[in-house]
């Protein structure tokens, strides 16, 4: 029951994000979804592939979306793992949401946990998306316990850009780390909040408090 809460909470939620941001020269909707594959948090795609299924149920005709797996350097093409901007005409955008929807499920059975966690090149892969295909509302919504972590010779620290595009942080899951100094959580989301404004974004939200997401639903 308590899950099921979760999940109405936040597609309520999630269904306000990609309904109330329309920009004045186009009403369309870009969703940009980065899915963790690092560790044991790679066990958790079931969790995102629901959201995946909303997704699909209330993007419109026009609308675009792309998911894509956050892993050891995730500034690649190869690395979405479906990508489509709907049809205009409705037969057709049901045809592409199954396709979509087979892609997502083939790549829930073979998942494997990826040895490094790069979010920033994903956030930077995503922007370039949904600056290509300049819907009126760009959305990237990260699933990820928020712990980034690069292989050697990878390098992120530098500003990014993300003007323009809300962020949205869902299922920050707690380490073993975070139980032991509840600090190194906090400060996990401080830094990523003040590396995404920073860059430019719209807003940035933190979807996982349940007994909290009214307080969220009124910032909208």
């Amino acid at each position: 029951m308590k899950q099921y809460k979760y999940l109405l909470w936040f597609f309520t939620l999630l269904f306000i994000v990609l309904a109330g941001c329309s920009d004045s020269r186009s009403h369309s909707t870009g969703v940009y979804l980065l899915i963790d594959t690092s560790g044991t948090y790679a066990e958790q795609v079931t969790k995102a592939q629901k959201i995946i299924n909303y997704l699909l149920a209330n993007l419109n005709t026009g609308d675009s979306l792309a998911v894509a797996k956050v892993s050891s350097k995730s500034f690649s093409e190869k690395d979405i793992i479906a990508k489509v901007t709907f049809d205009r005409r409705p037969s057709q955008a049901n045809l592409e949401k199954r396709a979509f929807n087979q892609k997502v499920d083939e790549f829930a059975k073979s998942v494997k946990g990826s040895a490094y966690t790069d979010i920033t090149g994903g956030l930077i892969q995503g922007a370039e998306y949904l600056y290509e295909a300049n819907p009126g509302t760009k959305t990237i919504i990260i699933f990820s316990d928020l712990q980034e972590e690069l292989g050697k010779g990878t390098v992120r620290d530098f500003p990014i850009k993300l003007t323009g595009i809300r962020v949205m942080a869902v299922n920050v899951t707690k380490l073993n780390t975070d139980n032991v100094d509840p600090r190194r959580y906090l400060d996990r989301l401080d830094w990523w909040e003040k590396r995404v404004r920073d860059a430019g974004a719209t807003d940035w939200l933190v979807i996982n408090d349940l007994e909290h997401l009214d307080k969220v639903l009124a910032r909208n």
